[in-house]
């Protein structure tokens, strides 16, 4: 089905590519698209292949069969935001042909991807695998500020403050989805929080 918001990732399925170069990242339950595609993949796909993987709170126990891949390079890091200097150093030196997959939550693809493109990737060449969290990253359209994790609608600023609404809009280049203050007219008005994101 066609996405009603043209601007709204569209994920698919890892599988692996012809290549000698790969390089995975992932966060969390990102790591069982990693492991599910390497139960297709051939025999020593993985010896010039390198894993970065952000185990958040719940993803320590996918490390041993991660490693188990015997890549030729295993990162684990804090967060996306530690690892975002050594992807991009990784992405500068790459080789041509490299196979990029990404996979986890939409903040984690949504920031590996915005560091692809400014590498020079074009994004139609990466492939992309939702897994975990429908948590958001969010943009506050009027201080500039990005909420990470988010998970209510509407959300506070976590920088101004600001009550927003969480727009479907998502922005490539920002790697975040927008959002709006939802009680302009009257700051005073209450609003319902609602989980929705999960």
């Amino acid at each position: 089905m066609e996405p009603t918001i043209k601007s709204r990732p569209v994920y698919g399925t890892l599988s692996p590519q012809p290549g000698r170069h790969h390089l995975f990242i992932a966060d969390a339950e990102g790591a069982e698209a990693i492991l599910d595609l390497a139960k297709a993949a051939p025999a020593g796909f993985f010896a010039g292949a390198e894993i970065m993987f952000i185990p958040r709170s719940t993803g320590d126990r996918y490390l041993a069969a991660l490693k188990a891949l015997s890549p030729a390079r295993f990162y684990e890091g804090p967060s996306i935001s530690a690892a975002l200097p050594r992807l991009r150093q990784t992405l500068a030196t790459a080789h041509m042909g490299l196979r990029l997959y990404l996979s986890g939550t939409e903040g984690l693809i949504g920031q590996a991807m915005q560091a692809a493109l400014e590498a020079g990737i074009d994004h139609s060449s990466i492939q992309t695998e939702h897994r975990g969290s429908l948590a958001r990253r969010v943009q506050c359209v009027h201080c500039k500020g990005v909420t990470e994790d988010v998970t209510t609608q509407p959300v506070t600023c976590a920088h101004c403050g600001l009550l927003l609404l969480v727009r479907d809009h998502y922005s490539r280049r920002l790697a975040a989805f927008q959002g709006v203050c939802i009680n302009a007219e009257d700051r005073s008005e209450q609003v319902p929080v609602e989980e929705v994101f999960r």
